[in-house]
């Protein structure tokens, strides 16, 4: 039985990693085996993009709520790794329509294997995801994936019809990135729910930790594409200015920098100009806008841990607490 460590004796991230380790490493192996297919091409991407690295976050809450809230089945291994599909599905789409050539610091599936063959195997884990879910013979839980997923389909049509528009509001683009990321994590959050049978009044506070939780992951990303070091984040930096992307310290910097600031970054946003990037971050740093988007980060992740609240204390609630910590003080 796992008891909540003192308040001064702190979490780090690795801690509730740790808690899930023998649940993770079920996930990995229902991964790999779920990966395999008589096309060999399927195996190859499928296999380059899952072992290349990532945080796996996704996963490991759908493993630690499900701890938390007392669910001692074996369901929960099979509902991280459909999330972790439908995530790795979004990536080899998402990098196609980007154009992106670098994730996680190597080169994207797109660049390896082509644009096509990303498409498709995108498509083909999609499929292997819905798969995995009639195994679960839960209809509530298909029915909260399935929403899930083309809710985050819708959200990347949004942001591809928001590309080069420097009049999106920030309301505009907190609608899209609870689209395209927030709805993940508060899908997988809201599934161990279900799979523990809890009440109606859990499953909706562990949905607002999820969605706040997202939603803050998704505000330090856009402020890390500004403020770290391409070592550091695992692609390059700039990458939502030179495709174009209006996010929140774009929309921020030019509310609040003067007219001629404003009028570059608008143009920058236009035609994608990289080359403008440090007087950009220049303008950024003066008006406070990274400052802004963290302060919008920290309030959201304070809001996840607050949803815990009526959740019994243990470690596995103190992982899911790290984990939303360490959402907003990453550099990665």
């Amino acid at each position: 039985m796992h008891t909540a460590k003192q308040a001064n004796d702190r979490f780090r991230v690795e801690d509730a990693q740790g808690l899930a380790q023998s649940d993770m490493q079920a996930v990995d192996n229902l991964v790999r085996k779920s990966l395999q297919s008589d096309v060999l091409l399927v195996s190859q991407v499928a296999e380059y993009i899952v072992t290349s690295g990532g945080k796996r976050l996704r996963p490991l809450i759908v493993l630690l709520t499900a701890r938390a809230l007392g669910y001692s089945g074996t369901d929960q291994i099979n509902a991280a790794a459909i999330i972790e599909f439908i995530h790795t599905a979004t990536l080899l789409h998402d990098d196609v329509v980007d154009s992106s050539v670098r994730r996680r610091g190597k080169d994207t599936a797109n660049t390896v294997f082509g644009n096509q063959a990303s498409v498709l195997v995108g498509d083909f884990l999609y499929s292997r995801a819905f798969q995995m879910m009639v195994e679960i013979s839960r209809m509530r839980i298909m029915e909260i994936l399935a929403d899930a997923t083309n809710t985050i389909a819708a959200g990347e049509v949004m942001q591809l019809m928001n590309v080069h528009n420097p009049d999106i509001t920030e309301a505009s683009y907190r609608e899209v990135i609870y689209r395209k990321t927030a709805r993940l994590f508060e899908a997988g959050a809201q599934i161990a729910a279900v799979l523990a049978d809890r009440e109606t009044n859990d499953e909706k506070s562990m949905m607002c930790y999820g969605q706040n939780l997202g939603m803050a992951f998704q505000l330090i990303d856009d402020a890390l594409d500004y403020a770290a070091s391409p070592e550091e984040l695992g692609k390059n930096l700039g990458d939502d200015l030179n495709e174009g992307k209006s996010t929140l310290p774009l929309i921020y910097a030019m509310e609040n920098g003067s007219r001629t600031e404003k009028k570059m970054i608008r143009m920058a946003i236009k035609n994608g100009e990289l080359e403008k990037l440090s007087q950009i971050q220049s303008v950024i740093d003066s008006t406070g806008a990274l400052e802004y988007t963290i302060a919008c980060a920290k309030e959201a992740s304070e809001i996840a841990i607050d949803s815990l609240a009526p959740i019994p204390n243990s470690d596995y609630k103190q992982g899911l607490i790290t984990i939303a910590e360490f959402a907003v003080n990453r550099r990665f």
